[in-house]
């Protein structure tokens, strides 16, 4: 019943979406997606307030035996996390889909708003649900969705490209999901997650927990399975970018916290903190110095999310090693700042994204090589983008400050208290790395973006986006201030929220964590105080003055003009000459030869692509083509065997149900 219920209220959606106006589509989806929001915030912040955890459904028997769904304090935090997301993106599609309004048919625009709607209560589903067959049921609707809207502009043969690379890997990953929930429930009868710790209790938990890991793993662009984020991102829209970056990957980040809860306080805990803690170290390494290497806005920050999934790991892999080794402060530390980076990371992201979006629709291009001094054009989007941009580098006051102290803290006292040490120390250079190399890439990204001179005349024709996509900006953009400024509070959600993993209760928790976030409280403020100040001074300095304007120095050079800009490819040129053997890079064009004293025009475009991705797009092409060439040879043109094939096939299937096997 309760799936009948669900395609009958699939259908409805789809009828009113494709029965409503073309100017009404969005506002339709924004109307139902509200509605669903609004329901999960509510229920969401009421369960972190304390309210016992509820059961949302039941069904007596599916195909892996009874199922539920409820809302515990885990499943809140996603729910607030995936309804806020999902608001800010179908509210920001408005004012991006405008321009497609004439090119594109109504059908296709309500199809894809239709998805955009599945999508968000498909991904409610799935962190609400207990496991089992309708997780699985929410997770490939999910993934139907999100294929959907990478689809938007199907014309381009990169798009379709992209989607199909996405879709191959999810359903490997699906695959992974239905092997551990069939094994969970041969052993157990039940392939809820509540079964876990029974199943890990008595067989060996290593091999389920790796088949889990690699499932959900798949979805949240764990290295080396991260290759279909760089190309999926770049091909979607900006506003499907950003959920999918800022909110769906977050789905597998869940599955993971899940399976490793399940593990209680066995000895294979300590194992799996080891496993996660090096995954997140050579995901998050990977990510930004690739990221790093980007000369597309939307491919940088695709490899950037790749490298907050690595941080995320880390704060699980020294929260798994607390836990294990009895040190309280570590374990929740660790799982604080994770909890709380996975939901930070769920507001700077989808901001950037949008930043991206602005930068698309008004100069038709992501490249860096061909933007710049957009600061001037677009100085909302620039101040928003900037916003952002601090967060994402863990700069205070904003919110991925927070999040990565906490880590840095539990890191800290892993090696003051002696409780896996050298695991701590490796974890803590990594993660120090990686946030010197995320400052170097958003420095990269928007010193080249916004600052400087524009470099084509579609750049230096710019205008500002409309007001629907600044106030949909918004929205993330009040996420990253209340978590920086109110870091007690924020963090406090999260601890009542970490209970499934740690029994510490909140008070406590919060008793643990007080000092460190009292004090990050009060630099926030006091940086906000002092740069408040600093704009007041120098607002009433300048006042009736007048203020020259005049040329760039250029350093003796007496014509400088915009080729003489830093690209790019030239900011990071330092980290690219280390990191070469990551990369696969191409070269369109013909560079200026030694030889050549007075140089003409020249053109040269550089490109790094992921060499890990390389090799797995090979892998699936050469695969698709094998098989392909196989089942060609079915295809003999004679009904007689197309016949043959048919029975053939009934065959099989009486032959299986007699052995009971369907």
């Amino acid at each position: 019943m309760f799936f009948l219920c669900t395609l009958l209220a699939l259908a409805a959606v789809t009828a009113i979406l494709f029965a409503a106006p073309l100017r009404c589509k969005a506002p339709s989806a924004l109307a139902i997606v509200g509605a669903g929001a609004l329901w999960g915030c509510t229920q969401a912040v009421a369960t972190l307030a304390g309210v016992p955890e509820r059961l949302l459904w039941l069904l007596p028997g599916t195909l892996f035996g009874g199922d539920s769904g409820s809302m515990d304090s885990l499943s809140a935090l996603f729910v607030l996390i995936v309804s806020v997301g999902s608001l800010a993106a179908t509210a920001y599609s408005r004012g991006y889909l405008a321009r497609y309004l004439p090119l594109k048919s109504p059908a296709h625009i309500s199809l894809h708003y239709t998805a955009l709607v599945v999508l968000f209560y498909a991904m409610l589903g799935v962190v609400l649900s207990d496991g089992g067959y309708s997780f699985l049921f929410f997770w490939e609707l999910m993934t139907v969705a999100s294929f959907l809207l990478i689809l938007f502009d199907a014309e381009r043969r990169e798009v379709r490209r992209a989607a199909l690379s996405y879709l191959i890997m999810m359903h490997i990953g699906f695959v992974l999901l239905v092997v551990g929930f069939v094994r969970l429930e041969a052993v157990t009868g039940s392939a809820a997650f509540g079964a876990l710790a029974e199943y890990f209790r008595t067989q060996p938990a290593l091999p389920l927990f790796a088949v889990f890991l690699a499932g959900f793993g798949m979805k949240a662009g764990l290295f080396p399975m991260h290759v279909w984020l760089p190309e999926a991102h770049p091909a979607a829209p900006s506003h499907v970018s950003a959920l999918m970056s800022g909110v769906m990957i977050k789905t597998g980040v869940y599955g993971i916290l899940r399976t490793t809860a399940a593990l209680g306080e066995l000895p294979a805990l300590r194992t799996a903190g080891y496993i996660l803690l090096a995954a997140g170290i050579l995901t998050g390494l990977w990510g930004v110095v690739l990221a790093a290497a980007q000369n597309d806005v939307k491919r940088l920050l695709a490899y950037s999310s790749i490298e907050n999934v690595g941080v995320i790991l880390i704060g699980i892999g020294i929260a798994a090693l607390g836990k294990a080794s009895g040190n309280q402060f570590v374990a929740l530390a660790g799982i604080a700042g994770a909890l709380l980076h996975t939901a930070n990371h769920s507001f700077f992201k989808p901001l950037l994204f949008f930043g991206a979006g602005n930068i698309l629709s008004a100069t038709h291009t992501t490249s860096l090589d061909s933007l710049g001094g957009l600061g001037r054009h677009m100085p909302l989007t620039a101040l928003l983008f900037l916003a952002g941009t601090a967060a994402i580098c863990a700069l205070p006051p904003l919110n991925g400050f927070v999040s990565e102290l906490l880590i840095y803290l539990g890191l800290f006292d892993g090696i003051a208290s002696g409780s896996d040490t050298l695991a701590s120390a490796a974890a803590l250079t990594a993660l120090a790395l990686i946030g010197g190399v995320v400052v170097l890439a958003f420095t990269k990204l928007y010193g080249t973006v916004f600052l400087g001179s524009p470099r084509t005349h579609e750049v230096a024709e710019a205008s500002e986006a409309d007001n629907h996509r600044i106030a949909a900006m918004a929205l993330p953009l009040a996420g990253i201030l209340f978590v920086g400024l109110f870091p007690r509070a924020a963090v406090a959600a999260v601890t009542r929220a970490a209970d499934f993993f740690l029994r510490t209760p909140a008070d406590a928790a919060d008793w643990l964590l007080s000092p460190s976030l009292a004090a990050a409280g009060r630099t926030a403020w006091l940086l906000a105080a002092v740069v408040a100040l600093l704009l007041w001074l120098r607002r009433r300095l300048l006042r009736g003055r007048r203020i020259a304007r005049g040329p760039t120095w250029g350093c003796g050079f007496t014509s400088p003009n915009v080729k003489m800009q830093y690209t790019g490819e030239s900011f990071s040129e330092g980290l690219q000459s280390i990191a070469t053997s990551l990369t696969q890079n191409s070269g369109e064009g013909s560079p200026v030869p030694k030889s050549e004293i007075f140089p003409g025009a020249h053109s040269f475009d550089v490109g790094h692509r992921d060499r890990i991705g390389r090799l797995f797009s090979a892998w699936w092409v050469e695969l698709l083509r094998r098989i392909n060439a196989r089942v060609m040879r079915l295809r003999t043109g004679k009904i007689n065997h197309y016949v043959l094939f048919a029975l053939a096939f009934l065959a099989l299937v009486f032959l299986l149900s007699v052995l009971n096997l369907i």
